[in-house]
């Protein structure tokens, strides 16, 4: 039998200089008490000193469900290496994450993974082999001509690689060992048999799992409770217990961020449609309803976060999906829930009433062989050349989580957001957008701070299609350019867009559309959809 043991002593044994591992996405199927643990102890003994934190996408919100952000303490956290950051309020204490400090103070050595390649690594480390190769990335900011993930000055040591293999240019991760992996499930067995029939994610669980095992490390597993050994069928079991060396159960682990459980979000059970949550008339609804007529049924389909994610939600206030319809959208994001309804907000990597639920690495096979033929992703800035950056922009270093991957190899691109950030107060009356006041930050400027993708090289050598949908204008992207094809009714074209960004478009349509009026009304109503 397993042993069973509380937090505290599952983490007693972890040594100084030991490399951890653990995963969760925001909140959901975050093991925070463990990480509190960890974190617990530190504070009261100041060891296990100088960790490798190995996070393939960024754990806990920071806040209720802090994750990463229990260990990100100095001197404790000596090096972290992550597919995404984590960078909000907190509405309760005004202030931003600690690990944020940490990074923006170069308190620590801090890397950032594109998710894709965090995932895909824990396989290469599992089998032991040298290392994780991939195209994609190359030209990027995780490329070391452009930085190579590195995130503070402390960070010095290269953990990607250019090389050259069989006449092509690919990025280079190298393996190294996993000496602890604290992963989560719904429930084990006595035999510590695991299995996630109560979570809206899987994730990279096993993947973590199977790296520790390969590199003669622990795993130590949180639950919810534990059954009867036999009580659930062998196809079940996700994790065999043979891999598990410790347990920890904590009985009331939150769901996700401000939801204790919620069965709607593995289909335990199914949520009326009418249900869902309404976003709110304004910027974000307009640029969703209209990046919403570039989704085409029967066609896999995939949502970044931010505006891009409440695509789905506007489309059901719509009444798209009435009357059995949803069944013709196939719906995802980069961390494998299928079908439903995409959620948005802290909730967002999980979908109302799935269909299926596939673990995160194979999700990423998915996204690099391209089975996601349309994204609808989020932007912080757009540049001259064709570069989007998502990765690091002004205090914000939220790295590029399954952006790269995802822009990479769909091949039809909706980038969505607000024209200007920093105090944008825009609103929808009477058919048209009334710009109140601009924001201080225009998105279209000269040079990206960071290289997260280039667009018009995806569409001059793959072949891919762009828009970038804004809340008061609509551009083509071209290999040349782009090109203003939509302006929202109520705009000047001059004040409220040309002026506004730091280059020109290469061409404005002649006569130039409006965007659909509907868009702007203050009642929702449905809009011909592409087929």
């Amino acid at each position: 039998m397993i042993k069973i043991v509380d937090a505290a002593e599952a983490v007693a044994s972890i040594p100084d200089g030991a490399t951890v591992a653990s995963v969760g996405v925001i909140g959901w199927i975050t093991p925070d008490k463990v990480l509190k643990a960890l974190g617990d102890r530190f504070r009261a003994t100041s060891h296990p000193r100088d960790l490798t934190f190995y996070f393939p996408c960024g754990t806990g919100d920071a806040q209720g469900v802090k994750g990463m952000d229990h260990v990100a303490q100095e001197g404790l956290m000596k090096r972290i290496v992550t597919g995404s950051y984590i960078n909000p309020v907190d509405p309760v204490t005004g202030r931003r994450p600690e690990l944020m400090r940490l990074v923006r103070e170069n308190r620590i050595e801090a890397y950032s993974w594109p998710i894709g390649a965090s995932m895909h690594w824990l396989r290469e480390v599992a089998r032991k082999s040298p290392g994780y190769m991939t195209r994609v990335g190359v030209g990027t900011y995780i490329d070391p001509d452009h930085g190579g993930g590195k995130f503070t000055a402390k960070a010095e040591e290269d953990l990607v690689r250019k090389i050259e293999f069989d006449g092509e240019t690919l990025l280079y991760y190298p393996t190294w060992p996993l000496d602890v992996a604290i992963v989560r499930a719904s429930s084990a067995d006595e035999h510590g048999n695991l299995s996630f029939e109560d979570e809206a994610l899987v994730s990279s669980n096993l993947g973590l799992a199977l790296a520790a095992k390969a590199s003669g490390g622990r795993v130590i597993a949180q639950v919810r409770r534990i059954l009867p050994a036999g009580e659930r069928p062998a196809s079940g079991v996700a994790i065999p217990g043979m891999f598990v060396d410790a347990l920890v159960v904590d009985p009331a682990m939150m769901m996700t961020t401000e939801t204790p459980f919620d069965p709607a979000y593995f289909s335990g059970v199914r949520r009326p449609l009418c249900d869902l949550p309404r976003p709110a008339p304004g910027p974000d609804k307009v640029i969703a309803a209209r990046a919403a007529r570039e989704v085409r049924k029967h066609e896999l389909s995939i949502f970044g976060f931010g505006a891009a994610a409440d695509i789905p939600l506007v489309m059901a206030e719509q009444g798209l999906f009435d009357d059995g319809a949803l069944a013709d959208y196939y719906f995802t994001t980069e961390h494998g829930s299928y079908g439903g309804v995409v959620m948005s907000g802290w909730q967002f990597s999980a979908n109302i009433n799935p269909d299926a639920i596939m673990d995160g690495l194979y999700q990423f096979d998915v996204i690099d062989g391209g089975l996601c033929r349309f994204a609808a992703l989020a932007f912080a800035e757009f540049d001259s050349t064709g570069v989007v950056n998502v990765s690091r922009f002004g205090n914000a270093n939220p790295g590029a989580g399954g952006f790269i991957d995802i822009a990479h190899n769909a091949r039809r691109l909706v980038f969505t957001g607000t024209f200007t950030t920093g105090g944008l107060d825009a609103r929808v009356e009477d058919g048209a957008l009334c710009i109140i006041r601009d924001g201080r930050v225009s998105k279209f400027v000269e040079t990206a701070e960071s290289v997260t993708y280039r667009v018009f090289e995806g569409l001059a050598e793959r072949g891919q299609s762009a828009l970038v949908v804004t809340e008061r204008a609509v551009f083509e992207a071209t290999p040349e350019g782009l090109v203003l094809s939509e302006v929202a009714p109520g705009v000047d074209v001059r004040s409220h867009i040309l002026d506004r960004m730091a280059f020109a478009p290469v061409a404005i349509r002649d006569p130039l559309p409006l965007m659909d009026a509907g868009h702007f009304a203050s009642e929702t109503r449905p809009l011909d959809m592409a087929v």
